[in-house]
């Protein structure tokens, strides 16, 4: 019977109305060059993720290739790739964690709350190759 409560749709929004926390928001909020920048390095990581696999089937020469360093040296290479694909624009993916992460910090009342600048393809590529 409590397993049926459980499932039930009254059931399953009581749970989620209990485990469900406004996100955490530091007191002062992050500048918009500190926002661009995280989200930047994550969408780097995304990218480095992302490529990973088209890299696993690629085997080395010898008497040069293979082993632990290799592997470690493609990793590294592959996260250098996902840094530069985010350095020249990215795939959008920056734009919108900095769209998040400024509306949360506008819902938090985080203050000063970064200004919000329309995400046109001018603006966002002037600014990402800036160093």
């Amino acid at each position: 019977m409590a397993e049926a409560a459980r499932l039930s749709p009254a059931g399953v929004s009581a749970a989620r109305a209990a485990t469900h926390r406004p996100p955490r928001v530091p007191a002062t909020s992050m500048s918009p060059d500190e926002l661009r920048e995280a989200a930047r390095d994550f969408e780097a990581f995304y990218l480095a993720r992302a490529l990973e696999p088209m890299f696993e089937g690629l085997s080395s020469e010898a008497p040069f290739g293979g082993g632990m360093a290799e592997d470690m040296w493609r990793s590294l290479l592959i996260d250098e790739y996902g840094k530069a694909i985010a350095k020249a624009g990215g795939i959008g993916i920056a734009d919108a964690v900095v769209r998040g992460l400024i509306d949360l910090q506008e819902q938090a009342g985080a203050a000063p709350i970064a200004e919000r600048q329309p995400a046109t393809a001018a603006t966002t590529s002037v600014e990402r190759k800036t160093p």
